[in-house]
């Protein structure tokens, strides 16, 4: 089992903090710091949300393609009262996974 592996435990997924970790270790020979690695990952994720609030999609070629989605208002229950509600329209970002990726996990 890798270490970052038991670094997860039972959690299954990897925190911001292990992620910068991972970054920084395979970024040895460009001598990166934790700061700098976080602050390279917060603008990158920056990037990618104005790009889909603007264009209403971003593409990474071998990774996949995020797009925004609308969700029409709808009809819901209030799971405490069985109260109907009424969920307003909003909007989510959705992910399609590239060929490669795909067929890698």
């Amino acid at each position: 089992m890798s270490s970052l592996r038991a670094r997860q435990g039972e959690r299954g997924h990897m925190t911001k903090a292990e992620f910068i970790d991972q970054v920084v270790k395979t970024s040895e020979e460009m001598d990166l710091t934790k700061k700098a690695a976080g602050e390279l990952i917060d603008g990158i994720f920056n990037m990618v949300g104005r790009a889909i609030k603007k264009d209403g999609r971003f593409s990474y070629p071998g990774f996949g393609t995020f797009t925004m989605k609308k969700r029409a208002a709808r009809k819901g229950r209030n799971p405490r009262t069985g109260t109907e509600i009424r969920i307003k329209a909003s909007k989510t970002v959705g992910f399609k996974p590239a060929p490669s990726l795909k067929k890698a996990l």
